[in-house]
Formats: structure tokens, C-alpha cells, sequence
């Protein structure tokens, strides 16, 4: 790579290159020496200080870095997976550094670079994941996307919104449906799976003075999995002018040649947040919420679009990941992690006490089980050999220590799919 570096023009864009690898290359020496003095203790360097007059050298700057991530004796080990990133991890991390090098062109030459690089990944993004002519918002936060989507909603729906603000939502109150199977904390009301259900819900919202604004349907998580009714539910949204939000892993599968038809739906929604970091193992890479709408005004004002270059070069990571991987590259990852999901699943469908809790959903890369053991009042679908009469007392405990054991599992499983995968390929739980 060094030679290679040579060949660029920049000398410091060629500098940044080669010490960023210099760097990676330094805290994961040391952290491997760490690790083989197990019983070293923090030295006094450790200790805050004042600062030194005469400055220090990057070497030992970067061994106090390695020595505050890695070197407190009261915490339990660090997974390993942040030593292991890669090549293509060094290039989202350069990422970062190149951004702050870029913003310091003048005006003119920055405003061309910024705009190609967010076009350029926006473009990509859509046609990797089938999102035709929608417009990429970037974000570090993954739930940051959504409340955007809520403010274009809310612009969009209450037209006196910019003027009255939320006085406006005190006569016509906005209503939010979630999937049931979505993260908890996001909103008031849940989108059962009886879509049937729903539509009631809605109309008696309706009936009652309130605006059906937004309903957040899910496309797979690592704690459920499923997928929701996505193409009926985006029919009853259009019924009733809901805005339809989409978020989950499955969506990674939209990638593929070969897509389940109830993900294939989400690509009709009006907007999806998808995590690609997690997706393709890429380090300190930003979610991004595809969306579609018409009006420039509305999307500035609700924050998805911006004139500053910083927020333009959010994409800057992402860009040149994306670049590095190749459309096969990234295809052959989501892939990698389908097959893996699948080949666990079938193994876990051999070993007693376990339960595959989502065996619905093809070439998902979630698999979620379940270690179980029959008690007398337990479900009778669970299939597993009998225990002998137990109080009320120890069947609590029981199911206590069951519960502990799928912890401990899930912990384990988490773990060591950093430590044996996350290095060459993604690994989506």
C-alpha cells in the first residue's frame, strides 16, 4: 500500500494514508502485547497529569490511546473485533480524517467535492437496495433518521405548521403506528400483525379528532426477526395518507438476486433507515434513511437536506467503502451472512431444548431461538422431554435459570461472531 501511496500527487492526502495505517498498525501491535501480560497493571503515565510543556511524539500518544481503551484492570476484556477491521475498515476510518482535510478547500472547490460524494453514494445506495429516485439522509445516530421523517411528516400534513407550530397539533392530535416487533420507546401506539386490526385502530383515531401521520412497519431485527405485512400495510398508508416508514436487517437482502416478496415491498415505502456499518462489517460509518419526496423547502426545514458541507461529507466513509467493496464486494457479504443465518439454523433444528422462534422468513440473516425446558404449566408447542413434578417455588427458578442461560447464549453467540467473522465478513444479528 505504501508504494502505491507514492504514486498520489497530494503529498499530505498520500501522508494522511500511510499514517493512518501506521497508527492501526501501532494499537494493534500493542494491544497484542497487552493482552500477553495479562496480570500488567496500569502504569503511572496512565494517571492524568499535567500537561507536558515540550509535547510527545505520536508513538506515545498512541500508547496512552491503547492504554485507555484497553488497559483498565477492573474491566472485563474488550472484544477484539475493533483490532481486526480490515482493509476496508481502515478505509472507512480515513474517512474521517480526509473529511476534516477536504473542509479546509476553499468555498467553491469544496461545494463540487461535497455535492459528488453525497450524489454519488445517495445513487449507489439506491440501486444497490432498489430504492428508485430517492434522496439519502445521513446520520450517526440510527434513530435520528426517524425523527427526521417525523418532522417531514409533520411539515407535510399541517400546513400552518411553520406558522402556529405545535398549536396546530393541539385541535388534530398525530398519531404514530409502530410494528409490534419494533424497538421499544419510539411511540405511543403498536401496528399489530392483523392488519385488519390496524385499519379499526386508524379509523377510530379518525373518528376522534386525530390525524393518522406516520406508521413504522419492521423488516427484521436482531431481537424478533420477522417482517411485517409490508405491501398491505403500504395500501392501507395510502388509503388513509399515512407516511410509511421502514427499518429492520432484512432490508440488507434487497442487495440480492433473489428477494423474499415481503421485502421486496419495502422499496414502495415512502422512506427506510438502513445501517450499512453493521451490514458489510465497516467501522465508524454512518446509518443512512432513503426517503422520496418532491418538496426541497420541506425536506430543509425538517433537516434531511442541508447546505453545509460538513453535513454533506457524513457520506465521505460510506463513499469510499462502498468504492473499495464494489458492487460484488458488498453483494457477496450480504450473502455470506444469509448463508451463515441459514446453516445455523438448520443445526440449531438438531439440538434438544432449542427453539427456532422464526423459521418464516427466507434468506433473512436473523436467526432467533430460544433454550426451553418443559414445565408442568408450560406451552404445550414446545416439544421437549418431561421434568418431574416440581412446587410453584422451583418452577420459578427454573424458568429464572432458563432465562439466565438464553442471556449467557446470546452474549456468547454476540461475541464470538465479532472475534471469528467480523473480520472478513458481516455479521447481522
Amino acid at each position: 500500500m505504501d508504494a502505491s501511496l507514492e504514486k498520489i500527487a497530494d503529498p499530505t492526502l498520500a501522508e494522511m494514508g500511510k499514517n493512518l495505517k501506521e497508527a492501526m498498525k501501532m494499537l494493534e501491535d500493542s494491544q497484542r502485547r497487552t493482552e500477553e501480560e495479562n496480570g500488567k497493571k496500569l502504569i503511572s503515565g496512565d494517571i492524568p497529569g499535567p500537561l507536558q510543556g515540550s509535547g510527545q511524539d505520536m508513538v506515545s500518544i498512541l500508547q496512552l490511546v491503547q492504554n485507555l481503551m484497553h488497559g483498565d484492570e477492573d474491566e472485563e476484556p474488550q472484544s477484539p473485533r475493533i483490532q481486526n477491521i480490515g482493509e476496508q475498515g481502515h478505509m472507512a476510518l480515513l474517512g474521517h480524517s480526509l473529511g476534516a482535510y477536504i473542509s479546509t478547500l476553499d468555498k467553491e472547490k469544496l461545494r463540487k467535492l461535497t455535492t459528488r460524494i453525497l450524489s454519488d453514494t445517495t445513487l449507489w445506495l439506491c440501486r444497490i437496495f432498489r430504492y428508485e429516485n430517492g434522496c439519502a439522509y445521513f446520520h450517526e445516530e440510527e434513530r435520528e433518521g426517524l425523527a427526521k421523517i417525523c418532522r417531514l411528516a409533520i411539515h407535510s400534513r399541517y400546513e400552518d405548521f411553520v406558522v402556529d407550530g405545535f398549536n396546530v397539533l393541539y385541535n388534530k392530535k398525530p398519531v404514530i403506528y409502530l410494528s409490534a416487533a419494533a424497538r421499544p420507546g419510539l411511540g405511543q401506539y403498536l401496528c399489530n400483525q392483523d392488519v385488519a386490526f390496524l385499519e379499526k385502530m386508524i379509523k377510530d383515531d379518525i373518528e376522534r379528532g386525530r390525524l393518522p401521520l406516520l406508521l413504522v412497519a419492521n423488516a427484521g431485527t436482531a431481537a424478533v426477526g420477522h417482517t411485517d405485512k409490508i405491501g398491505r400495510l403500504k395500501e392501507l398508508c395510502e388509503q388513509y395518507g399515512i407516511w410509511l416508514h421502514v427499518e429492520g436487517v432484512n432490508l440488507a437482502t434487497l442487495a440480492l438476486g433473489y428477494v423474499s416478496s415481503s421485502v421486496l415491498a419495502a422499496t414502495k415505502c415512502d422512506s427506510m433507515t438502513m445501517t450499512p456499518g453493521p451490514w458489510l462489517g465497516l467501522p465508524a460509518v454512518p446509518a443512512v434513511t432513503l426517503y422520496k419526496h418532491d418538496d426541497p423547502a420541506l425536506t430543509l426545514v425538517a433537516g434531511l437536506t442541508s447546505n453545509k458541507p460538513a453535513d454533506k461529507l457524513r457520506a465521505l466513509p460510506l463513499w469510499l467503502s462502498l468504492q473499495y467493496l464494489g458492487l460484488d464486494g458488498i453483494v457477496e457479504r450480504i450473502k455470506h451472512a444469509c448463508q451463515l443465518s441459514q446453516r445455523l439454523q438448520e443445526s440449531l433444528k438438531k439440538v434438544n431444548y432449542i427453539k427456532i422462534l422464526v423459521e418464516d422468513e427466507l434468506s433473512s440473516p436473523v436467526v432467533v431461538f430460544r433454550f426451553f425446558q418443559e414445565l408442568p404449566d408450560s406451552d404445550p408447542v414446545f416439544k421437549a422431554v418431561p421434568v418431574p413434578t416440581m412446587t410453584a417455588s422451583a418452577v420459578g427458578r427454573e424458568r429464572h435459570s432458563c432465562d439466565a442461560l438464553n442471556r449467557w447464549v446470546r452474549m456468547a453467540v454476540a461475541r464470538l461472531s465479532f472475534q471469528v467473522l467480523a473480520h472478513h465478513y458481516p455479521t447481522c444479528w
